[in-house]
């Protein structure tokens, strides 16, 4: 009788090996990181932007305005940028 000539199979030795599953799609990771990045600049940019800063602070020691110098000239009007503050 003629008898069916299998493969020879590969002995295993151990457990076999489970592939990991990635935990984000390689497809879609680039795009996730890129969404992480933008949110992390907006969260900054809120923050930045909602600090309620001192607007003026203390001079140096030893600070004198008297004798400071003061600016010799004036700048021509036509110069000055308008800010809306009107004193």
């Amino acid at each position: 009788m003629a008898q069916k000539k299998s493969k020879p199979r590969e002995r295993q030795i151990g457990k076999k090996q489970v592939e990991k599953k990635p935990l984000i799609n390689p497809k879609y990771k680039n795009t996730f990181w890129t969404v992480v990045i933008i949110l992390i600049l907006l969260i900054f940019f809120i923050i930045n932007n909602t600090r309620s800063v001192p607007s003026h602070g203390p001079y140096p020691p030893n600070y004198n305005s008297a004798t400071q110098p003061k600016p010799d000239t004036a700048i021509d009007p036509r110069l000055q940028m308008n800010t809306g503050n009107s004193k």
